[in-house]
């Protein structure tokens, strides 16, 4: 019999504390020892979007960790747990990734896979760029390698009041509006009320760098294998530039999803085991890579 093990704890990075959950199976007591525990196979660091944290994947990390992985779910600096940058808000998904890079060395994880949704996503485009090497692969979800498509001059006049009264409200109603068609309403309505609690600066800095951050002239040097995946609801994204990217990745592939909008794995009943599929693919294609 096999149980799942949880661990938290914090790390110190750039100067300040990010905090980290895993989930990884363990034998339990008096299992014969011949057994294959799960937990033991390859690590995957998930991503979680814009001014939200780790508690995204929280009906992923442990179904994972049953199907063999070791689950790393950080939150990034600014969010959940984490303390702030030192710098302040980051405005650029690229330290988001150095970020990343260094949490992967403290945590000496071998060849990890990488999965991020909409700035987690353009997180994991942006490490197949700058580490494909050290990289399983990535699955980026809900993300292109253009800039985002939002009102970049809105979001730092916004910086300046960001205590308007409506600004949960708009997350609220902003996150509705991009949950898939299949969705029930019951799981879209929880969806929403989990993502109003975020930190409006944060947020807006997030943002600025979803609509900032472009890695299209540099994708050629994505050396991992990288599955772009889309929801067909998703308002926030261009398919056809999300289809694109893939197709310029020396190793990419297009997965877009029916009735599902700008957060899968919220959105996907048994979403671990779909990933699941996907991260088996991305090794597949490593391996006849070469």
């Amino acid at each position: 019999m096999t149980r799942i093990r949880h661990e938290a704890r914090y790390l110190e990075i750039d100067g300040a504390l990010g905090y980290v959950e895993e989930a990884y199976g363990e034998r339990a007591y008096g299992e014969p020892s011949g057994v294959e525990l799960p937990g033991e196979g390859a690590p995957v660091l998930c991503l979680h979007t814009a001014g939200q944290s780790g508690v995204q994947w929280r009906r992923t990390t442990e179904e994972l960790a049953a199907l063999g992985y070791r689950v790393i779910v950080p939150d990034l600096p600014g969010h959940g747990r984490s303390e702030p940058a030192r710098t302040g808000p980051v405005e650029d998904l690229a330290q988001y990734a150095q970020w990343c890079q260094r949490l992967i060395t403290a945590l000496e994880l071998e060849r990890p896979y990488v999965v991020g949704c909409s700035i987690g996503g353009k997180i994991a485009l942006e490490l197949a760029v700058r580490a494909g090497d050290e990289l399983a692969g990535a699955v980026a979800l809900a993300a292109e390698a253009g800039p985002g498509r939002v009102n970049v001059a809105g979001l730092r006049r916004e910086l300046q009041d960001l205590a308007a009264p409506s600004r949960s409200d708009r997350t609220y109603l902003g996150t509705l509006a991009v949950v898939g068609s299949a969705v029930p309403p019951a799981t879209a309505e929880l969806i929403a009320t989990m993502h109003r609690r975020e930190d409006p600066a944060v947020s807006s800095a997030d943002l600025i760098g979803w609509g900032t951050h472009d890695v299209r002239d540099a994708l050629a040097a994505a050396t991992c294998p990288v599955q772009l995946v889309a929801g067909q609801d998703d308002l926030w994204l261009d398919l056809e530039q999300v289809r694109r990217t893939s197709e310029a990745l020396p190793h990419g592939q297009y997965v877009l999803l029916p009735g599902v909008g700008h957060y899968p794995m919220e959105e996907i009943d048994g979403f671990a085991g779909v990933l699941d599929g996907w991260l088996r693919q991305l090794s597949r294609d490593r391996a006849a890579a070469g």
